[in-house]
């Protein structure tokens, strides 16, 4: 597999913004083009941007004017990527979050901390101006002498939190082992959640899978799992609610796959995921500490 770096955009969720609509005149250094743009609104007002300079590097612009004008981009971090096996779409995008005092955390997938780039870890850079950023960190969900390949990410921050006391929960798929193919690859979905604002991490947990490659409905980029997960804190004491897809064996040209959610209580962490019997139940269709949302959805193929 290897690295890759600046592939096409393939998705239609392109950023090409015109100067007319950045509010900035033809002095401009460099517009922002890209994929999977995510304003943050911080708690001053400035918004920032994050995305993916089509899958080349991790960039970002802000406004500090309620978007009347917006900034140049400013590079994050090159991408080092990986492509996860078993024909899987898996676009390489970025997943970003605040703390209530406005520090922007924004993560991707990348192997630059492996050998060889034989597999992903989740990776993370954090500003609080949206302007400069830390340097690329790992989240050490396992070893990376480790054959998992970590990709399709979310992160969420509560809000009512920061600094070294942010809770910051992180969902993700992954395989336990990076080299398969589309018959043997397993997919799962794990959880690892931090409560000193990422200075230590949760053993990961996981939540759904073991999922075969091909029970997912096959696209002209892949079979797609549902590649756009989602993680929010809501309710009292605060949970982490990570929203993911699941999926069982197709029926010919028909796929089953549902969503599911799992209420974690991240404040309570001890260096483990204590899923409470009375919020986290196990679906239909799951494995491991899930409640599978109503509506099983049929998928049909694009075959």
């Amino acid at each position: 597999m290897g690295r890759q770096r600046a592939r096409q955009p393939v998705d239609d969720e392109h950023i090409d913004r015109r100067r007319a609509h950045l509010g900035v005149g033809a002095s401009a250094l460099r517009e922002p083009s890209g994929l999977g743009g995510l304003p943050i609104a911080q708690p001053n007002g400035n918004v920032v941007v994050s995305y993916t300079a089509n899958y080349s590097a991790i960039e970002a612009f802000r406004s500090t004017d309620g978007g009347a004008t917006w900034t140049s981009a400013v590079t994050v971090a090159d991408q080092i990527l990986h492509s996860p096996a078993g024909g899987i779409r898996s676009l390489p995008l970025p997943s970003a979050s605040v703390d209530a005092a406005g520090k922007l955390y924004v993560i991707w997938y990348d192997c630059r901390f492996r050998t060889n780039c034989a597999s992903n870890d989740i990776v993370m850079s954090t500003s609080t101006d949206g302007v400069t950023w830390s340097g690329v960190t790992r989240i050490p969900i396992d070893a990376t002498s480790s054959t998992v390949d970590h990709f399709l990410h979310a992160i969420a921050v509560d809000p009512a939190t920061s600094g070294s006391s942010a809770r910051i929960a992180v969902g993700y798929y992954y395989y336990p082992v990076s080299n398969c193919n589309s018959a043997t690859c397993q997919l799962d979905f794990g959880f690892v959640a931090s409560s000193d604002g990422g200075t230590n991490w949760s053993t990961p947990v996981q939540l759904a899978g073991p999922m075969t490659v091909t029970w997912l409905p096959p696209t002209s980029q892949g079979n797609m799992v549902g590649d756009f997960v989602g993680v929010a804190f809501a309710g009292a004491p605060r949970m982490a609610h990570p929203v993911f897809a699941t999926a069982t064996a197709n029926s010919g040209s028909v796929f089953h796959e549902n969503m599911a959610s799992a209420g974690i209580d991240v404040a309570s962490l001890a260096g483990h995921v204590r899923a409470h019997r009375e919020v986290v139940r196990v679906g239909k269709f799951g494995r491991g500490p899930v409640r599978v949302l109503p509506g099983d959805t049929e998928f049909p193929s694009t075959q």
